[in-house]
């Protein structure tokens, strides 16, 4: 590109160079914009759901588009997945690029140290699922010792002591436990999420919370910090739910505990943490 002269042969002023990077969606081929995409409708399965279906994918903007697969979800109802092409592009490159992580990913050698260091006693981290939701994979990734993704859970770190409440604890018990446990951070997973409970859920245990602790000014002054965790809490903030964080899917164990670090542990505590184990990435034998 010549950066000497504003005017072309010409003499004609340069036309700015385009800078979108355009893209559509890829099926069986590059650019192709194929799409895939799965729903259920109140209809009993058969041709007229069928054509139902290709009518609202029409009307989504796939065309043409085929029913895939379509199978009945009880007398009347049926699930479909539906394949076609959308005329939509995307300018990637005018998509700006999402906040990074706004704290430094921790060892937990160095997370146990600067606990030490600052609280001169275990910090205590209380988790479980609330209300009807029974699906612990969440809060045990984070929790239990075996982890998630390689990293291991929280058990792992010697200066934290977790306890781990399970499945379907209602928000009382979660609040009495936290209280009898003096605990420092209270984290909840929430998988289900039919109809925003796992909305209605967080709000209702971060209102107990917030009522059970009155006077406090923040969290780890004079309340748990709260942390929530679940696949749908992206289209919310934390301010939202009356809650300190919320993490989403394929969070880590590391994450999670570098956080409640920077949270609730003096900053200088982390420095000096990081600075005596070089700042170097590795695990520490419990």
């Amino acid at each position: 590109m010549r950066t000497d002269s504003p005017l072309n042969q010409a003499g004609a002023p340069a036309q700015p160079a385009d800078t979108r990077q355009v893209i559509r969606p890829y099926g069986d081929t590059t650019g192709d914009g194929m799409v895939q995409m799965s729903f259920t409708l109140p209809v009993p399965a058969g041709k007229r759901a069928e054509a139902a279906a290709l009518q609202l994918a029409g009307k989504m903007g796939l065309e043409p588009a085929s029913v895939v697969h379509s199978k009945p979800m009880g007398p009347d109802f049926t699930f479909f997945i539906v394949y076609g092409r959308v005329n939509h592009l995307i300018d990637y490159a005018g998509i700006p690029v999402p906040p990074e992580r706004e704290y430094p990913l921790l060892t937990a050698k160095q997370v146990n140290l600067a606990i030490r260091r600052a609280l001169n006693r275990r910090l205590v981290v209380v988790g479980a699922c609330i209300g009807t939701d029974a699906h612990t994979v969440g809060i045990d990734a984070i929790l239990n010792v075996k982890g998630f993704a390689g990293e291991k859970g929280l058990e792992y770190y010697r200066e934290i002591q977790v306890v781990n409440m399970g499945a379907q604890v209602t928000v009382a018990e979660l609040v009495e436990r936290a209280k009898a446990e003096d605990a420092d951070a209270v984290l909840v997973s929430q998988v289900v999420t039919q109809r925003n409970a796992h909305l209605h859920n967080t709000k209702q245990m971060a209102a107990a919370f917030h009522a059970e602790y009155p006077t406090a000014v923040a969290a780890g002054m004079g309340r748990p910090l709260l942390v929530v965790g679940g696949p749908r809490f992206d289209t919310v903030t934390p301010e939202d739910l009356g809650v300190d964080r919320i993490f989403g899917k394929g969070t880590t164990p590391a994450e999670v505990a570098s956080y409640i670090a920077h949270a609730l542990l003096p900053a200088d505590t982390i420095t000096d943490a990081v600075r005596e184990t070089g700042g170097a990435e590795g695990e520490e034998t419990p």
